[in-house]
């Protein structure tokens, strides 16, 4: 099954958020995901004991350096789609699981920090490669981004990028409150309440497109490899 692993050593990227909009999509679509919940903060883990976890979702909290392969091995036996929420730290947990990733995503905010972390793991992803003689999809997602406008900053990031041949994803993940709700109330991005969460049919919107596009993703290199 299909190993999706978010990373990025700059904290605050937005690799969670991403990661558990991503879960709550796919299992609104009905799919079994496990996240593995790499992160030393555990949000996720906060998320899904607030007892709203929808049974299509199982969280693995017990994950650590040594555990990390089979706790993924394990983990893709179970389930339709493995995410993997990694911390924030260049650290052979994150080598390790973006060297058994089939894509990774790399979230990042419109500034330089955020893009000089990006390019990190970038950098890892080629010696994973290299290492497992095996190319290992990736891209980077655009994080909390203006829903009325992008910044100057964004723009300059994003030409970066693009000029350094590095795949960006075309849907940006936009600043929501709900993205910041879900957290609070717990279960699926759509089961949140309507009345008390402003702007939800777009954050949702938002959120689909980007599983979405991931789906695509991984559609397009499973056709490459069948190919090949």
């Amino acid at each position: 099954m299909p190993v999706i692993a978010f990373a990025n050593p700059k904290g605050g990227a937005g690799k969670t958020t991403a990661a558990l909009l991503l879960a709550s999509s796919l299992a609104a679509r009905g799919a079994r995901i496990a996240i593995l919940d790499a992160d030393p903060e555990r949000w996720i883990t906060g998320w899904s004991g607030l007892g709203n976890r929808p049974p299509g979702i199982e969280v693995i909290s017990e994950v650590t350096e040594d555990n990390i392969v089979d706790q993924i091995e394990a983990a893709a036996r179970r389930a339709q789609f493995v995410i993997v929420d990694l911390e924030g730290t260049a650290s052979l947990m994150v080598a390790n699981a973006v060297g058994m990733a089939d894509l990774v995503v790399i979230p990042t905010q419109g500034g330089s920090m955020d893009a000089k972390g990006a390019a990190k793991t970038i950098k890892l992803v080629r010696n994973q490669e290299r290492m497992a003689r095996r190319p290992i999809p990736h891209g980077v997602l655009m994080t909390r981004t203006s829903a009325a406008v992008a910044s100057r900053a964004l723009k300059n990031v994003v030409d970066q990028l693009v000029a350094a041949q590095i795949p960006v994803f075309r849907t940006p993940i936009v600043e929501r409150a709900a993205y910041r709700d879900i957290f609070d109330y717990g279960g699926l991005l759509n089961d949140l309440p309507q009345a008390k969460v402003s702007n939800l049919a777009r954050a949702v919107e938002n959120a689909e497109a980007f599983a979405g596009e991931i789906l695509g993703q991984l559609r397009a290199t499973q056709d490459a490899r069948e190919v090949a």
